[in-house]
């Protein structure tokens, strides 16, 4: 089936908060400041669109090519999840959301399709999710957000180790500019984004996000994911005891590369906790699909 977001009326701007996201971009040579305000929506979208994800207490989590294993609270199959909301972000308007694009374009078109069964790796099928349009270098950003499904909202500024666990299959992932996946904790006033950007047709190599200085920051790890065949991302990370981001390592294919960098928060009015996906368009626009599959978040 087709999923497609569900946008709050502009009357109920209570229903919603928003952050702003900073980030450096490489096209060929050129650098472009680029801004990114994400608005979190605080809805379920439910409506019967597809299989709730299920939360194991306890699960186990994911094992990485070193070993560890990630314990705490799983929300698992979040490729069957119906919490999912996508938006546009285009260069035209400085990459904020774009209100009034729709999935149909033209600028930007997207779309996701659960329960497809080829490629799949779980019974339930894998999601697609599609870009393309008529801009050069549109975005499109998916998110899901976990508060209003944990056992208690409350518990989110006790949370601080994160695995984020997705197989993900591409037919020609060369096309991609860029692969986004990202974890967010908010709460108190201080905004933890652990954000890590697989750049593709820009350059091979992992990025991270610099809460402070809003600008990815090179990691040295190439990024080089393969076509037709499915990918193994997974990310951990941690908020220290003294409130500080963690971001860990990164395993793709069996290869963990350790990369403990640490960063600051910046300052948030929002309060949650969420995970996005992001796919960004290269300089012809080509459209391309990406099924994500055995998509995990543990949390502790």
């Amino acid at each position: 089936m087709t999923v497609v977001p569900t946008y709050a009326p502009e009357m109920r701007a209570a229903s919603y908060s928003h952050y702003t996201i900073h980030r450096f971009r490489k096209y060929k040579g050129l650098t472009a400041l680029v801004i990114i305000s994400l608005v979190l929506f605080l809805v379920n979208c439910g409506g019967g669109l597809g299989a709730q994800p299920k939360s194991n207490s306890n699960s186990g989590g994911s094992n990485t090519a070193g070993g560890e294993t990630s314990n705490g609270t799983t929300f698992a199959d979040l490729q069957q999840s119906t919490w999912w909301n996508g938006y546009a972000l285009l260069p035209t308007s400085a990459y904020n959301i774009c209100d009034t694009c729709t999935p149909s374009g033209p600028l930007a078109t997207w779309g996701t399709t659960q329960g497809i069964k080829s490629p799949a790796l779980s019974n339930g099928g894998s999601m697609k999710f599609d870009i393309g349009g008529s801009m050069p270098f549109a975005d499109i950003l998916w998110n899901v957000k976990f508060t209003k499904h944990l056992p208690d909202e409350k518990m989110v500024p006790t949370l601080s180790n994160f695995t984020y666990d997705v197989y993900f299959y591409g037919a020609n992932l060369e096309t991609s500019q860029a692969l986004e996946f990202d974890i967010n904790q908010f709460f108190n006033g201080m905004s933890f984004i652990w954000g890590h950007e697989c750049r593709i047709a820009s350059g091979h190599e992992w990025d991270t996000w610099d809460n402070i200085n809003m600008h990815w920051v090179k990691s040295g790890i190439p990024c080089n994911p393969v076509s037709n065949s499915w990918n193994h991302l997974v990310i951990q990370a941690q908020r220290t005891s003294d409130n500080r981001l963690l971001f860990k390592s990164i395993t793709l294919n069996g290869r963990t590369d350790t990369l403990n960098r640490y960063d600051n928060p910046s300052p948030t009015t929002w309060y949650g906790l969420t995970i996005n996906y992001q796919m960004d368009g290269n300089s012809q626009q080509q459209p391309y699909s990406v099924h994500l599959d055995k998509l995990n978040f543990t949390y502790q």
